[in-house]
């Protein structure tokens, strides 16, 4: 996976509204090529999950506009809620992992692994879940470094905080009394989630 920044995105729109697919066209990597539609489109409503963007419409036909939040006690209250929502799935999802195996196979090399069929719902969720707490901490990132108010970076940092120390917690939990390969491919691919600050997968 690519890391896409957050302010590049933003560019791409030339303005406070744009259509989905003329930010597509505008958006290139460092080999100036355009990102896959479909998957530039999927972190465009990962924009749209952390507050910077609203879409109109659908499909071909969507637009995005950027959004704009009241105040620091709004901005906070709507993080808060994306935290909230993601740790409640993460431990519900632990609970459910915590007596089963994620993998049935392991490769000798660990590059490649089959999963345990009534573990994958679970880890699904979980994996989703925590891929969103990560690049929570990414864009609240990109905001602490463009963002010039005092109250709000403090806040910010608080929530910087309280991501990092779940996400400690939660993956403790799901190493636990695990085989060391499970343990090394799981980390793994969780560390494959993680993007540069103020960027996104994509």
């Amino acid at each position: 996976m690519k890391d896409i920044s957050i302010s590049t995105i933003l560019d791409s729109m030339n303005g406070d509204t744009a259509y989905a697919t003329d930010m597509w066209e505008n958006c290139v990597d460092e080999k100036r090529k355009r990102y896959t539609r479909s998957k530039f489109f999927d972190v465009l409503d990962k924009m749209e999950e952390f507050g910077y963007l609203k879409k109109h419409g659908y499909k071909s036909e969507a637009s995005y506009t950027k959004l704009q939040f009241i105040d620091t006690a709004d901005q906070i209250g709507f993080i808060n809620n994306i935290i909230f929502t993601n740790e409640t799935k993460i431990k519900k999802t632990l609970e459910n992992l915590d007596s089963k195996k994620i993998f049935i196979d392991i490769s000798k090399d660990l590059n490649a692994h089959k999963f345990n069929k009534y573990a994958i719902k679970d880890y699904d969720l979980f994996l989703k879940s925590i891929t969103s707490m990560i690049e929570l901490s990414s864009s609240i990132l990109f905001t602490l470094q463009n963002n010039p108010v005092p109250e709000l970076k403090k806040e910010l940092k608080s929530c910087l905080n309280q991501i990092k120390e779940f996400l400690d917690e939660s993956n403790e939990i799901l190493m636990h009394y695990r085989g060391s390969n499970e343990r090394i491919v799981l980390q793994r691919i969780l560390n494959n989630k993680i993007p540069e600050p103020g960027f996104l997968k994509i």
